[in-house]
């Protein structure tokens, strides 16, 4: 299957200071690397948002967009495909937001402006009632709690190739004490690798790697019990009860909203 690329914006600098851009991107579609000179809230309605910035990989589920600071290179790809929402904003607005790539954890009121500007295609905020609902979104994102990375990556090679592994087969369910045998260090030495480059323990990493495969996996006609046993789980009331604690809904509720929302 040949790869789609993702047309760049032809302009050099914002049309306004808020900016809103919207897009569905088939499977197997890239941006290729870039940088330009005002801000940028990369966000996916509906599928998981894969992107590289600065360096650093990021993977967000539709609870969280990724923050992509003014002049900073950035690129994408995603395999499934995904509704995409972006949100540009002047340099001026920047200011009280992280200087840093990060991800912002997206509010429901958030969630909701960008769906109405999608469904009625406001690409520039021109009646006073757009105007206002484009400042709401502004405040709304100098407030949203902000985290490093939902699925965050290692730069220590072994640690690394436990992760490529691990997101090659979400489903495996192989033990901690069995991946570290594949590179090489203890049991002990692992855990701690984990907790030291990635935040969290081996269990949570990769409870939240099945977390964005299922997201793709319920995009499909395929039940919730074949989604669950796919990614290793034993029974589907405990695929639920995970999916429920990251998405706050179940899968047949999210999987219905999204159907809705398209």
């Amino acid at each position: 299957m040949a790869r789609h690329t993702v047309r760049l914006a032809d302009f050099r600098s914002l049309p306004s200071p808020v900016y809103f851009r919207y897009s569905e991107f088939a499977p197997d579609t890239e941006c290729t690397p870039h940088r330009h000179g005002w801000g940028s809230l990369d966000y996916s309605a509906n599928g998981v948002m894969r992107m590289e910035v600065a360096g650093n990989r990021f993977m967000s589920p539709p609870q969280y967009a990724v923050w992509i600071p003014p002049n900073t290179e950035h690129s994408s790809y995603n395999a499934q495909a995904i509704v995409y929402r972006s949100v540009g904003l002047v340099p001026e607005l920047c200011a009280q937001l992280p200087q840093a790539p990060c991800t912002l954890a997206i509010s429901d009121i958030l969630k909701a402006i960008l769906s109405d500007f999608a469904q009625r295609d406001v690409n520039i905020a021109q009646t006073e009632a757009d105007i206002r609902l484009a400042q709401v979104l502004v405040d709304q994102l100098k407030q949203a709690p902000m985290h490093d990375c939902f699925l965050p990556y290692a730069r220590h090679p072994g640690l690394l190739g436990v992760l490529e592994g691990m997101q090659a087969e979400p489903g495996d369910n192989r033990p901690l004490a069995q991946w570290a045998e594949q590179v090489h260090v203890s049991e002990r030495t692992l855990a701690r690798q984990f907790v030291r480059e990635l935040g969290m323990s081996f269990g949570e990493w990769r409870q939240r790697l099945r977390y964005l495969a299922a997201i793709e996996a319920l995009d499909s006609d395929r039940s919730v019990q074949h989604v669950a046993f796919d990614l290793g789980y034993s029974t589907a009331s405990a695929f639920i009860a995970m999916f429920q604690r990251h998405a706050g809904c179940t899968p047949e509720q999210y999987r219905r909203s999204n159907i809705r929302g398209r």
